[in-house]
């Protein structure tokens, strides 16, 4: 937390922090829940000159480590905005995501933070692990749906390397009818999706800050932070970074990186693409696109309407 504290300190000058200019904050990557509120005190205090009066404040949670003392804790320092890693509901498949806890736990986490006047709550999701069937992941979403809750993010399971899953790959399943199963039932309940893995009543500032490509610092080990057209590298390794907070690397983004990314990014989200961005070839590709109804085109801007065709759009419009 002391080297999270230098790093900060040094960033706040690099991005030319000025009064009330932080809009959103995001504690997560890894188990927020297993750290003190009091440990997180000087790190608000750095901040708070910074932050705007409406700041999105969120932590990531974990149901087991979250305890009612945590949540009053991470609430009395200035958190609005909890998002629990609950993955489901099903109690065979959190034990074989080597989840730690139980569903009750999920549920009981949930209730807790409602009860202590979080204004936003938000639940992950997990689907296409091995064995995943519409009838399991409909109950997920009904009783994620039972739950006083704002917003869902529901995740296609993904293999990292070095990751526990990582030496059985076969555990992710590919079926991309169950995308359009979780995505249709959860817009169903009145949770409108404002990105290919977000939906909600409460649409999250933080997330569509990084939809919309804005500066945002990363601070801690393994974070990433963006500026203008760099992109900053703190150490992964916790020891290495413990020891040197500023040891930070830098990548120059080119102008034609920049415009693929807000292109990628767009067409997964409502931010959609502005027209004046695109090249000459990529306004001919896009009329194509617009006419065929892939889609929704007016004067200025592109929206997409089905975020899982994405990566195929973006990759038609670059050629």
């Amino acid at each position: 937390m002391k080297a999270l504290h230098t790093q900060l300190s040094f960033e706040l000058k690099r991005f030319k922090a000025s009064k009330e200019s932080i809009e959103t904050l995001f504690i997560g990557g890894g188990t927020p829940s297993t750290v003190a509120p009091e440990l997180y005190t000087p790190i608000f205090e750095l901040l708070k000159p910074y932050m705007q009066k409406e700041a999105e404040i969120t932590t990531e949670a974990n149901p087991n480590s979250a305890t009612r003392t945590w949540l009053k804790g991470m609430k009395d320092i200035g958190v609005n905005r909890v998002s629990f890693g609950v993955q489901s509901f099903d109690e065979n498949k959190l034990k074989a995501l080597n989840r730690a806890h139980t569903p009750k736990q999920a549920k009981d986490a949930v209730m807790v933070a409602k009860e202590l006047g979080f204004e936003h709550l938000s639940i992950d999701l997990i689907y296409n692990y091995q064995g995943d069937t519409k009838t399991l992941l409909l109950n997920d979403i009904e009783q994620a749906f039972k739950l006083p809750i704002d917003h869902i993010s529901a995740y296609e399971l993904t293999i990292e390397d070095g990751t526990k899953f990582s030496t059985t790959p076969e555990v992710r399943q590919e079926d991309e009818n169950l995308a359009f199963f979780v995505s249709e039932e959860i817009e169903k309940r009145g949770f409108n999706a404002y990105e290919i893995s977000n939906f909600g009543k409460y649409q999250s500032k933080h997330n569509k800050g990084y939809w919309e490509l804005k500066n945002y610092i990363g601070a801690g080990s393994g974070a990433v932070g963006f500026l203008k057209d760099r992109r900053f590298y703190p150490n992964t390794d916790i020891e290495a970074y413990i020891n040197n907070p500023l040891h930070i690397t830098e990548e120059l983004l080119s102008s034609d990186e920049l415009l693929t990314e807000k292109i990628f990014l767009g067409l997964r989200s409502i931010i959609g693409l502005e027209k004046s961005m695109l090249t000459e070839e990529m306004q001919q590709r896009i009329e194509i696109l617009c006419q065929e109804k892939k889609l929704k085109c007016d004067n200025k801007h592109y929206y997409n309407n089905n975020f899982f065709l994405s990566d195929e759009l973006a990759l038609f419009l670059l050629g």
